[in-house]
């Protein structure tokens, strides 16, 4: 199961990437692409949306069934990843790398400190 190590994580299986500006980039993990199976609709927040820590911003459905994605911290929605409402399926064949979901400029950075590591989400999925 493949888990980037400079990746942040959460409980509720989203990815974090810092990078380095003040926005982070959000998408949900293997672990999640696998436990939905493949997708056919993403719902992504809109840009200029504002989005609190825990907050549902996001929903992804597969034939299997829909889940929402929680917004890991709180922010204003820089860019969306449109290309996923033609191609759903990249969130599956490509989750770290083509198939992010949105990106965030943070309100609060000290709220990165709070994020899982590779290996504490690992051991918290059970992968």
């Amino acid at each position: 199961m493949e888990l980037p190590e400079r990746l942040k994580y959460t409980t509720t299986h989203e990815w974090i990437a810092d990078n380095g500006d003040g926005t982070v980039t959000v998408g949900i993990t293997a672990v999640a692409t696998e436990q939905l199976g493949d997708l056919v609709y993403v719902e992504l927040p809109k840009v200029g949306a504002s989005v609190a820590k825990g907050a549902s911003c996001a929903v992804v459905e597969s034939t299997k069934a829909a889940s929402d994605v929680y917004a890991p911290l709180s922010g204003d929605v820089v860019a969306a990843n449109e290309d996923l409402g033609a191609n759903p399926g990249e969130v599956n064949a490509s989750p770290y790398e083509k198939g992010w979901l949105f990106k965030l400029k943070l309100k609060n950075r000290a709220e990165l400190g709070e994020l899982m590591a590779r290996d504490e989400y690992a051991k918290a999925a059970g992968v």
